[in-house]
């Protein structure tokens, strides 16, 4: 699976650019910039680099201009999958414990809910 994908959402900031991209269908650097305000224009550029060559988001040049979107056939899509199934295994699990009347406290073993 993608391993880079999973090193590049580690940082908030490039989730955060990820976030501005999925609201929107493309935006140049200085757009995602704009919204993203914890780091300057420069650093945006290092980010959208590090997403780019993950492959979690495609880079279209026009002119002196970049515009990026989010990649839906890239490695995004195993990501996502992963996640999904990760999550899903969790929630099955606790609405099984749930239907048996089991919950499970913190350091402390089952009790019957009643």
């Amino acid at each position: 699976m993608g391993a880079d994908a999973f090193d590049a959402l580690a940082d908030p900031v490039r989730r955060e650019i990820l976030g501005v991209l999925s609201a929107n269908s493309e935006c140049s650097v200085g757009e995602i910039a704009a919204r993203v305000r914890q780091v300057g224009r420069t650093a945006v550029s290092s980010h959208l680099r590090v997403l780019r060559t993950s492959g979690l988001v495609t880079e279209r040049r026009s002119g002196r201009y970049r515009y990026y979107a989010l990649d839906p056939e890239g490695p995004a899509r195993e990501v996502l999958g992963f996640l999904q199934k990760l999550f899903q295994s969790s929630l099955d699990e606790m609405k099984a414990a749930a239907e048996t009347g089991q919950v499970e406290g913190r350091g402390s073993t089952a009790r019957q809910v009643r």
